[in-house]
């Protein structure tokens, strides 16, 4: 059975609130780690997220 080129990731929050987002990345195309600018409602403003491993 083939390998599913897209994988689930959890963006961790950098203001260590312990939020976190959900989504999938293309592993084929995005080799790199991914962080994003998205809205953290613990610490209520913008921050920058982090892709790490789904346990």
């Amino acid at each position: 059975m083939a390998k599913a080129v897209t994988t689930k990731i959890k963006l961790i929050s950098s203001a260590d609130t312990g939020f976190y987002y959900v989504t999938k990345k293309n592993s084929r195309t995005m080799t790199e780690k991914l962080t994003k600018k998205k809205y953290d409602p613990i610490a209520r403003k913008h921050v920058e997220f982090r892709e790490t491993k789904i346990k």
